[in-house]
């Protein structure tokens, strides 16, 4: 058995990623989405992932931290072509974006905290937060230069590169960031494609609420 421990999908960006590449690969496994904040949360990571942190992927005796890590793992289950594309170059190219979003955009992470469901007022514009929106919107805008006739996503098929970028769309939604051209073309794509669509039902049909703004979700990146 395989299990996927997740936080609140409407504001865990992390465990956001790890699902739909999860979904998207096509394995079965079961999922389990905890509510980010109450001891009990934190008693069963520790139980059943050995940390407090999510995403956390269980196989048999074997615990795997982190998104990326979950990612390659699911990689190395399903055939090629499901997560990463099957292109080398192309291949390449998004598990360096995919690394580039897991380390960097930390002013991103601190000032437009994930709220699938809400609107909220858009923060100030620091030169950090400038920045990280202008070099997302840059990735976006070469990636689809370069690989537009292959389809609407960063390398023509949705790949885990998609999956990584999607929580950063739907920030952009809920503070309001003005997107035009290709950019905002390829953030329809990726909030419109069906793994999106059903995944932001779930995040506003949750029963949990936390204030963004206080509280940052615990994640294993």
């Amino acid at each position: 058995m395989t299990t996927l421990y997740l936080g609140n999908l409407n504001y865990s960006s992390w465990s956001i990623r790890a699902v739909l590449v999860a979904r998207g690969s096509g394995l079965e496994l079961d999922e389990c989405v905890l509510p980010l904040g109450p001891q009990q949360t934190y008693d069963v990571l520790l139980k059943e992932t050995t940390q407090h942190r999510v995403p956390a992927m269980v196989t048999g005796d074997v615990v795997i931290h982190d998104s990326l890590a979950i990612t390659e793992w699911i990689a190395e289950q399903v055939p090629a072509g499901k997560v990463w594309p099957v292109d080398p170059v192309k291949r390449a190219r998004a598990r360096s974006l995919c690394s580039e979003m897991h380390a960097s955009f930390i002013d991103i992470r601190s000032d437009m905290g994930v709220d699938i469901r809400s609107r909220l007022a858009t923060p100030d514009m620091s030169a950090g937060l400038k920045w990280d929106i202008q070099r997302v919107l840059e990735i976006w805008t070469q990636t689809r230069a370069q690989y537009g006739e292959d389809g609407p996503f960063l390398f023509g098929d949705w790949s885990a590169a998609d999956a990584f970028f999607m929580p950063v769309a739907t920030r952009f939604q809920t503070y309001g960031v003005a997107l035009d051209g290709v950019a905002e073309n390829y953030s329809n794509a990726v909030l419109s494609f069906p793994l999106s669509k059903q995944l932001i039902a779930e995040a506003k049909a949750e029963p949990w609420s936390l204030d963004p703004t206080q509280f940052r979700p615990k994640s294993a990146g």
